[in-house]
């Protein structure tokens, strides 16, 4: 059956294709007839009780330079779409939370990949907290007493920004830095929001594990490897992806949290495993389909599909 795709993502004319998973899901629903159309978050709009996008029908084409054509803008009514895919970039500010109460209003008709509402009430670094015996010692605070006192228990700690997002932001303060009260000023100087601390975790030095579920099964993973001297490991940042398999303990968290993915309507969702713990469960806009289809050459987008095809059926 052909659906009607809407994806309501970041510019597509900036998309590096060897490593995008957006433009790897709208090259899979174009390969099984589906129709899409494409438009940019600042084109979403509520009008007089219709939810509306000003967009392109879209064609996509795995040529570097030249990896997608678009028809004449339009604007379209997006109740009259089978699917509409949530797949812009975080930073999780208010822009972005508002296109999420705008696409909740689509539910009686169309669906929203991933779920909007859950989207909200459970971005990446929020959603782990349902979960603390998977992971590592966590803070989320703002007032630098709160944060310093976690410090101390756990001496080596990482810093990073509760809604950030590719890496941005991640410092490692060990037993010997003294920047915490710095860094704690050049945050409260950027924004009014908590920062989140938890306890470094050495086996990063392995690589930080991006293993991805679809509708709560997992379907593989890949192991981000941090650069020479580097903490972080997020491709964003130079961290290298490499072949791996799933563990008995990544099964284990899988299994823990994959039905409540499920139930919530996460249909495509990637989530950070360093050692033998949980650090973050990404649904707003989760990467990770090409390198896996690589390094294990299935079609993990196919299988995407066939989770979303079941539930418009």
């Amino acid at each position: 059956m052909a659906l009607k795709i809407a994806f309501q993502m970041d510019p597509i004319e900036h998309f590096d294709i060897s490593g995008d998973s957006s433009f790897r899901l709208a090259e899979e629903a174009q390969a099984r007839g589906h129709e899409l159309f494409y438009y940019t978050p600042d084109k979403l709009a509520y009008q007089e009780g219709k939810i509306t996008a000003r967009g392109w029908p879209l064609t996509v084409q795995r040529v570097v330079g030249d990896h997608y054509s678009l028809g004449e803008e339009t604007e379209v009514d997006l109740a009259d779409f089978d699917v509409v895919w949530l797949r812009q970039d975080p930073p999780f500010d208010m822009g972005y939370i508002t296109t999420t109460h705008l696409l909740d209003r689509l539910k009686e008709t169309t669906l929203v990949v991933n779920d909007p509402f859950w989207v909200r009430n459970y971005p990446e670094k929020l959603l782990v907290l349902d979960f603390p015996d998977l992971t590592p010692p966590t803070t989320i605070a703002r007032d630098l007493a709160t944060i310093r006192a976690f410090k101390e228990r756990h001496k080596d700690v990482i810093l990073k920004p509760l809604y950030g997002n590719g890496g941005a932001g991640v410092f490692r303060l060990d037993a010997n830095d003294r920047n915490l009260a710095s860094l704690h000023e050049l945050f409260s100087g950027i924004n009014r929001e908590p920062l989140i601390v938890q306890k470094f975790l050495p086996d990063v030095s392995n690589g930080d594990k991006r293993v991805i579920l679809v509708d709560g099964v997992p379907v593989g993973a890949i192991n981000r490897v941090p650069a020479a001297g580097e903490t972080r490991s997020n491709m964003h940042v130079g961290g290298r992806p490499e072949k791996i398999g799933l563990t008995e303990r990544d099964l284990e968290i899988c299994a823990a949290i994959g039905p409540l993915l499920r139930e919530k309507g996460q249909i495509f969702v990637g989530i950070d495993i360093i050692g033998d713990y949980l650090t973050e469960i990404n649904v707003t806009s989760p990467t990770g389909i090409l390198e896996l289809e690589k390094f294990n050459g299935g079609n993990v987008a196919a299988q995407v599909w066939e989770a979303i095809e079941a539930k418009c059926s």
